[in-house]
């Protein structure tokens, strides 16, 4: 990358852009919902049942004019998704702001291990135990989403869930290839704890991206 795109990078003005595609939201408490998925390039954070692995070199990606990013946008939904990646890998400002401009809804999906750049009108925090959220973020949050791999995420998750505000919503979802194991276990945890919700990748079922 030369050096004028990574001042650009840097501020915003151009992304690592992955993929971006018109889709219905799968997760959390948007599930069914039509919207138009924004994937940004570039995560550190490792998870090794990560299912968008390709994500994590942001170098792969290439740097893409952010006013770009908002044209092709706007064409689709109303309602936006930036994800990962982890999106907070970089400074979300420019990005939002354009979005906004064109008044549309912006959700965020991230572990929250970064600074929060940018303005949300959703922000759905998913943490992970190796790099732990920013107190800001769990202030801010307006959905947790926990993926439970093993019985040890359901402590990782009252763990997480004592440090969100009040009006966060509590979601648990099977690590995808782990469901057929952990999703009675869910269950029951959900039914024993009803403050928690259950979240499922309902887009996998319906077979779309």
């Amino acid at each position: 990358m030369n050096k004028e795109i990574e001042k650009l990078v840097e501020k915003g003005l151009m992304l690592p852009l992955m993929e971006e595609f018109y889709t219905i939201q799968g997760e959390g408490y948007h599930k069914g919902t039509a919207a138009y998925f924004i994937r940004i390039g570039g995560c550190d954070v490792g998870c090794h049942w990560c299912d968008v692995k390709e994500s994590w070199n942001a170098d792969l990606h290439p740097p893409t004019e952010t006013s770009h990013i908002v044209k092709n946008a706007k064409k689709y939904s109303d309602t936006i998704v930036v994800t990962g990646g982890e999106p907070l890998t970089w400074d979300m400002t420019e990005l939002t702001a354009q979005l906004k401009a064109e008044g549309l809804q912006i959700h965020i999906e991230t572990s929250g291990a970064y600074k929060l750049t940018g303005t949300w009108d959703w922000i759905c925090l998913s943490p992970k135990k190796i790099k732990l959220p920013t107190k800001e973020i769990y202030e801010k949050a307006d959905e947790l989403k926990v993926i439970v791999y093993n019985k040890d995420d359901f402590r990782f998750a009252e763990e997480q869930a004592a440090k969100v505000n009040k009006d966060c919503i509590l979601y648990l979802q099977p690590e995808w290839s782990k469901r057929d194991k952990v999703v009675p276990e869910i269950v029951d945890y959900v039914m024993q704890h009803p403050k928690w919700k259950v979240s499922l990748q309902t887009h996998k079922y319906l077979n779309i991206p």
